[in-house]
């Protein structure tokens, strides 16, 4: 599946560990930025992956910003996205089964690592 992830300055290692999750699970990633921690506007990045989402490019896509919340909302503005912040492998899990979520958004500041790790690989192979 084609993935495309991409961060605020806040995320920006937690989406290296997201890019590397993914890829080990075979799925090909589109990263779209940021790419440093100088302080950049999320909605810039929410807007690249929801478009590729919305325009059939990637089947899915992850955003990382200091909640995730700015993310999703910046990301429901584009037609066919369902973006939501997630906290745990439940909320991962219900969002891909019952609501067919197809961005995740993830906190930097709130989530350890090993848990978005789960998240993300929990998020990936659940069917809608």
């Amino acid at each position: 599946m084609k993935i495309a992830v991409a961060s605020d300055h806040r995320g920006i290692d937690l989406k290296r560990k997201v890019i590397s999750t993914l890829e080990s699970m075979g799925h090909a990633v589109v990263d779209d930025g940021a790419e440093s921690g100088e302080s950049v506007d999320y909605p810039d990045y929410a807007s690249v992956v929801a478009k590729r989402v919305s325009d059939g490019e990637a089947e899915r896509g992850v955003l990382i910003c200091g909640t995730g919340i700015g993310m999703a909302i910046a990301a429901n503005k584009f037609p066919g996205v369902r973006a939501a912040p997630c906290t745990d492998e439940v909320t991962a899990e219900i969002s891909r089964r019952h609501n067919d979520l197809n961005v995740l958004c993830l906190s930097a500041d709130l989530l350890s690592p090993r848990v978005v790790e789960r998240m993300v690989s929990v998020w990936a192979d659940t069917e809608f």
